[in-house]
Formats: structure tokens, sequence, C-alpha cells
């Protein structure tokens, strides 16, 4: 009905023209279409004042703790002035948000996952678990994808770890995207599937489905958690094992973060090659502890995750963020060596912001580049 309502005055002829005609009806065209939007938010999102704020370009996140309200531009949280009520007003701001999410909340499921309609990431958490009041926690999805190009042009990619990148798309390489959060892992990956070729069917799992690469065939995999009777989930280990039934060209994993890195690297080891996906990590040193850890999570030991991976991975991809400025830090490759998963880096950003070659770039350049 809102949808509706905006064509009706947008188009300019019926309902937009008699209310502009008519003063005794006190409204205008442009005020009806402001009411719009404005119930459209209250309606649909999350209020009209921190709407706004989720669809700001700018904003990565906006969180409410303690009845204040923080967004993230890119230089970390500030403080922003936005009037959210006392907590009984965050706390039914969360649950009318959990329900738009299609999720329950309430004292006996505390903890809230889900994706608004508009795309957005939502957490929240109830008192006494939030002991200083309802915690809100929302990510929006900004539907402008960068090109690679751009990306360079921002100071994201320097021309070396360009070329490197192009390589490994074309060339199929299997790669890990690491890097903290915020870091830009999922920006730089949806402006590397946009490079593969348009032929090839691209299959993207993830818990909440932010991957929107600029490629004509793109199959989109999401993650279900389970209902108020504690059935029907559908985990990421079972989208993993659905997606090699998909014919799929290239399996990309929005993020590993669990169990799932099992069927990853047994997909990875049977000739799925050209796959991609990300993963939380302080260095690209630190992937292979990650990795162990995750695998652990699925009952394998440290040495089966570091044969599978070895074998099944090509690459790492390290991401670091300062104040506002993201940049491609590492590249790095896998190697089994005395028993043990080893990051070697090949490429690295020094002091002045060059990258440098290491020791390993040798052998990595004559696999990839030539």
């Amino acid at each position: 009905m809102l949808t509706d309502v905006r064509g009706w005055v947008a188009s300019g002829d019926s309902l937009g023209q008699a209310v502009s005609r008519d003063p005794a009806a006190g409204l205008s065209a442009s005020r009806l279409l402001a009411d719009h939007d404005r119930t459209q938010r209250d309606l649909l999102g999350a209020g009209d004042a921190m709407q706004r704020l989720l669809e700001d370009e700018a904003v990565t996140d906006v969180v409410i703790h303690d009845r204040q309200v923080w967004v993230d531009r890119g230089d970390g949280l500030e403080r922003v002035e936005v009037d959210v009520g006392d907590e009984t007003g965050v706390r039914a701001l969360a649950v009318r948000l959990a329900a738009l999410s299609g999720q329950r909340l309430d004292d006996a499921a505390p903890i809230v996952d889900g994706v608004l309609p508009g795309g957005t990431r939502l957490h929240a958490v109830l008192p006494p678990l939030a002991s200083d009041g309802t915690a809100i926690s929302l990510r929006p999805l900004h539907q402008r994808t960068f090109t690679l190009d751009a990306l360079r042009e921002r100071g994201m990619v320097c021309a070396a770890a360009e070329s490197v990148l192009r390589a490994l798309v074309r060339r199929r390489a299997n790669v890990v995207v690491a890097g903290a959060t915020g870091t830009g892992k999922t920006t730089l990956l949806a402006a590397l599937l946009a490079l593969v070729g348009e032929h090839e069917r691209i299959v993207c799992i993830e818990e909440a489905s932010e991957l929107r690469p600029n490629h004509p065939h793109v199959v989109h995999l999401q993650a279900r958690q389970a209902n108020v009777q504690a059935s029907g989930s559908v985990s990421l280990s079972d989208l993993v094992r659905a997606s090699l039934r998909m014919r799929p060209d290239r399996i990309v994993l929005g993020e590993a973060r669990g169990a799932e890195i099992r069927e990853v690297l047994a997909a990875l080891n049977t000739g799925h090659t050209g796959s991609w996906f990300t993963l939380h990590a302080n260095s690209a040193a630190d992937v292979p502890a990650r990795l162990v850890a995750l695998g652990s999570l699925a009952g394998l030991d440290g040495h089966a995750v570091a044969v599978q991976a070895a074998a099944a991975l090509d690459a790492v991809v390290f991401l670091r963020r300062t104040g506002s400025h993201r940049v491609v830090a590492e590249v790095a490759r896998l190697e089994f060596r005395d028993g043990s998963l080893l990051c070697d880096v090949v490429l690295g950003v020094v002091a002045d912001g060059r990258m440098e070659r290491a020791g390993g770039w040798p052998d990595f350049e004559a696999r990839w580049l030539r």
C-alpha cells in the first residue's frame, strides 16, 4: 500500500495534483511523500532517525548501548544524538526488528541474529545478559559494489597487488581473504568475483546474504536458524554440501567461522578450483592457527587440517585497516612443512606504502603470474 501511494503521488496525475491544487487539504505532494517515507521507515525499518543512519552510504555499523547510539563511518565508533527513548523503548525496538527478520526475541530467547527486509544484519541481546540494557547491533547492506579499478583508485589495492589478484582469479586459484572485522574483506571479494567470466556459475554461501558481485550468474544460499521449536535449521555445512550438486564453477563461502571448514576443504580437494572464502585473522601468519581451530570444531585434528589446507589453498590475501584506510597488506602462500601448516608471505606492504617481494616470490610468480 505504501509503495502504491508513492507511485500515485510521483506520477503527478491524481492525488499529487489534487492535493497541490486544494490548499484546504492541508497537504502537499512533497509532504505526503515525506510522510510516506517516514511511515515506511517506522513500519519496515528501524524508525525514521535510525533508518536514515542505516541508509547513509558512509555508515558501516550502527550500535545501541545503554540507550546511546553510535555509528562507524570508517574512523571508528562515534556517538550521534538520536533519541531512542528509555530501556522499554529500546527493548521494544529490538523485539520489533527481530520480528521483521522473522526471528523471536524474548526472555526465553534473549539473543537474536537476523536480516531485516532491506538486507541490514541485526544482532540484539536482552537483559540480564546485556547488563547495561538491551544491546542492538546493525550492519547495513549498501547496494554499491566497487570494481577492482575503483578500489585501486581509493588506495585499497596497489598496482602490484592488483596484478596478483587478477592473476589469481584468472588462473582459478583457491584463495582465503583474511583480516579483522571492518577491513573490507567482503568488499574486495565482491570486486574480485566481478572479474569471473560470464559463462561461469558462482555459488555464494553465507549466514546473511551480503555478497553482491556484479556478475550475471550468481546463486545465493543463506543459512537458516532453528525456529522456536528448535527445528528447521540449515547450517553452512549443509549449504556447502548442497552447493556441490548445483553444478558450481566456483564455490564462495562468505565467511568460514565454524565446522563448515571441513566441507570446504573437502570440496576444494576434489577439483573445485577458483573458489574463495573469507576468514577473521590478525595477520596472514595467523591464518594456519585459525584454520586448525575451526577444523577442531568439526572433529579434525591439526595434522588433518594442515595437510588438507596445504593441498587445497593456493594463496592468502590479508587486509589491514588503519583508521579509515583499508589496504591489501600481504599476499602469502600456505605450505605443509615439518609437520605443520605455515604461511609464507610473498608480497607485503612496507613503511612507505609500497609492496615488497619476499623470499617465496619467485616460486609464487612462476606458478600464478606466468
